[in-house]
């Protein structure tokens, strides 16, 4: 099988290729998107990650594919319905590090809560001093967490440690889990109103874009706080950067934002008129790396060694199991 790989760092493929010996495989530092389809044109299976965009030109032009594994649990980078019309098997990663971005969630929610990077800034100034930099205990407070899968129920199981109530909205409720980690499911307009901090675990899906808007910002507690590490889609920048404004907000930690895989392109973005749209967004992200109250890390809630490393053998499990005849984590 002809395998190629996008957006591979360096390390990762001597994993691979110990894995996956007998097969003929190609590496990529890039994404895969429209622009460098030819370095997969032969391939029989690719693996990708967020940033490559398998749309519908870049499937109709890879006339060998029979399968496409992407390294992450999210899949809204690829045309699945396409993908199927055209037999081509998805496979995701479904389980990896649930633990993981739980604890980039509470490393946010902490920063936050006791005005770390604040204080960081101002040691940097030369300036001790305590001013504006008064915290709040999270015992006590309610968290609502907005997808209650694998990656919320750890969340939950941290926030109970730390002596917070829990009220969670999931389309599928398990009540048996409920009881057991002591949480209850709310409506997602219930739970804006009652949480002191909005922790968002959902999917990026037609139904859950901008779910965090205007409207749904208007029934937040005010002076909440909102933790995105899922998808940057799931915020409307411009009714983030309201809600800010009007003190509905008092915080923000986001691992993720809309637009944010151009941020790295920004001098070729911001001079190609077929991408003003993006470049919109992404002045609207300035914005908010300008606001004290807001908290950036880059996309790195799942970037631990560990979960790298599952990643890594599960995608090499999962193209075995294809050629085998035998897929699982089937999309």
């Amino acid at each position: 099988m002809k395998i190629s790989f996008f957006e591979i760092k360096g390390w990762e493929k001597k994993h691979l290729k110990s894995s996956l010996k007998g097969h003929k495989l190609s590496f990529h530092k890039e994404p895969l998107t429209e622009k460098n389809i030819s370095l997969a044109k032969d391939a029989d299976i690719i693996s990708v990650f967020i940033y490559s965009k398998i749309n519908k030109k870049v499937l109709n032009s890879l006339k060998n594919l029979k399968l496409i594994c992407t390294r992450s649990t999210g899949y809204d980078h690829i045309s699945l319905g396409v993908a199927k019309k055209k037999g081509v098997c998805v496979c995701n990663i479904p389980s990896y590090g649930e633990n993981t971005v739980a604890e980039h969630t509470f490393a946010l929610i902490l920063a936050l809560s006791r005005n770390i990077h604040k204080s960081y800034v101002k040691t940097l100034r030369n300036d001790f001093s305590l001013e504006g930099l008064m915290g709040f205990d999270l015992k006590n407070k309610t968290l609502g967490v907005v997808g209650a899968g694998k990656i919320g129920l750890h969340v939950i199981r941290i926030a109970k440690s730390f002596g917070m109530n829990v009220i969670a909205f999931d389309v599928n409720q398990d009540n048996f889990i409920a009881e057991v980690l002591d949480f209850k499911y709310l409506s997602f307009k219930e739970l804006l109103k009652k949480s002191d901090i909005v922790s968002l675990h959902a999917p990026h899906n037609e139904k859950t874009h901008h779910m965090i808007n205007r409207d749904s910002i208007k029934l937040m507690k005010k002076g909440s706080f909102l933790i995105n590490t899922s998808r940057g889609a799931l915020v409307d920048l411009d009714a983030l950067i309201m809600g800010l404004e009007k003190n509905i907000i008092a915080g923000a930690g986001l691992d993720v934002i809309e637009g944010e895989e151009f941020i790295k392109e920004e001098k070729q973005l911001l001079y190609d008129p077929e991408k003003m749209e993006s470049a919109l967004t992404l002045a609207k992200d300035h914005i908010l790396f300008d606001n004290e109250k807001v908290i950036f890390t880059p996309h790195i809630a799942f970037y631990s060694h560990e979960a790298l490393m599952r990643i890594l053998k599960q995608t090499s499990e999962n193209i075995k199991a294809y050629i085998k005849e035998e897929p699982f984590n089937k999309l």
